[in-house]
């Protein structure tokens, strides 16, 4: 995406909508921490379908996602990054439910020096020095987190690598965000109708089982999933690369303050001094990522 007209209201207001959104996402997802992540994830593609179709009905693009169900291989591709969203999603949801929002937090910090790592590994994209070196002291502060633990932060690191494969495979997808994200969520509609229909046959289930709230708070899985991704998906159109990237940190931040402030997560001494470690990469990477545009921008296209 090429922005050169600068950014407009309507833009700023839909992006950063999105990530408010997803900084507050760990919130609801607590209120259904004593439901089973596969359970949620099931009912987040779900309920997800009908307010993706909705959008693309009310903007007159379902003609797009028609051809993609009928391409063979943007169908395959669909699948891929169907897989790849599933996956982090429920890593994603079990590391709230788990109380290890804190992974969640740093798994989404360091995702965006990992995207640049996967543009210089597939795309051959010329990485700067200051860009090996915020990727290497992220990599060092992995290295804390996991010598502290005895342990590989698995779940911070799956959210990373998923959304960073999903990130880049989303580029090679010849279509509309919107369309994209109702062509994944039709892909994922099978299998999870079939697994909440087997876990209500099986009465382990927890939607429409008596209790109206859990009931309520998966349908609300939907709205709280398609939402979000729809106000980006619109939002980054009006937007300079410079500002996404900033705003790009706004639902991590907010992530990591609901873990710390609002569910007490113990922010031990290996933390204080992994994290530190990650916002000192993101400065840098930042800041180098400026540099690189306003350079782009003296000498033209």
């Amino acid at each position: 995406m090429t922005q050169n007209s600068g950014d407009t209201p309507r833009g700023l207001m839909f992006a950063l909508g999105a990530y408010v959104f997803w900084g507050f996402l760990p919130l609801y997802m607590k209120m259904l921490s004593h439901i089973s992540a596969a359970e949620v994830v099931a009912h987040r593609v779900i309920w997800s379908v009908p307010i993706a179709a909705v959008v693309l009905i009310v903007i007159r693009r379902t003609g797009d996602l028609s051809a993609a169900l009928r391409n063979p291989r943007m169908l395959a591709m669909g699948c891929v990054t169907a897989a790849l969203v599933s996956v982090n999603w429920g890593i994603y949801v079990w590391a709230i439910s788990a109380d290890r929002t804190l992974d969640a937090a740093l798994g989404y910090y360091i995702n965006p020096l990992f995207s640049v790592a996967l543009g210089a590994i597939f795309l051959r994209e010329r990485l700067t020095r200051a860009q090996m070196v915020a990727i290497a002291l992220a990599a060092c502060a992995v290295a804390v987190l996991t010598i502290s633990a005895g342990t590989v932060p698995w779940a911070a690191l799956t959210l990373t690598i998923t959304w960073g494969f999903y990130a880049l495979a989303k580029k090679q997808l010849p279509i509309g965000p919107n369309q994209g994200f109702l062509l994944e969520v039709l892909i994922l509609l099978i299998p999870a109708l079939a697994y909440a229909t087997w876990l209500g046959l099986t009465g382990q289930g927890r939607f429409m089982a008596g209790d109206a709230r859990n009931t309520w708070l998966l349908l609300g899985c939907g709205a709280v999933t398609a939402i979000p991704l729809m106000l980006y998906a619109n939002g980054a159109k009006g937007l300079q690369l410079t500002t996404i990237a900033v705003l790009q940190y706004v639902a991590p931040t907010m992530i990591f303050l609901c873990a710390v402030l609002v569910f007490k997560e113990p922010f031990g001494q290996a933390r204080m001094i992994a994290f530190p470690m990650i916002w000192t990469a993101l400065v840098i990477y930042s800041v180098s990522m400026f540099r690189q545009m306003r350079s782009r921008d003296k000498v033209g296209p």
